[in-house]
């Protein structure tokens, strides 16, 4: 497994509202081929206004073509501040 992690920075007193805007593309089940069996997961930290996207892709090659359409998306998140790569050695459920 393979996760993008991607950092996003904003006004704390937005937080929701880019939640929001985050939930509503979701829920309108509009995405592109590339991320089909991806997981993401959004981490907030409400104090500085920081989000992290964390998406999850079976292989690495996966990770690379979800990259390639995630930064021609529009921002919903915040303004990005850095992406970043790993392998994902262990995933389970404690």
């Amino acid at each position: 497994m393979w996760a993008r992690v991607a950092r996003f920075e904003g006004d704390a007193s937005s937080v929701d509202e880019r939640v929001s805007r985050l939930r509503a593309m979701i829920d309108s089940g509009d995405f592109p081929a590339e991320l089909a069996g991806s997981t993401l997961m959004v981490l907030v930290d409400r104090a500085s206004g920081g989000m992290l996207g964390v998406t999850l892709f079976e292989t690495e090659d996966a990770m690379r073509k979800g990259d390639e359409v995630m930064n021609r998306g529009q921002g919903r998140a915040g303004a990005r501040s850095g992406v970043e790569f790993y392998e994902v050695p262990i995933s389970t459920t404690i």
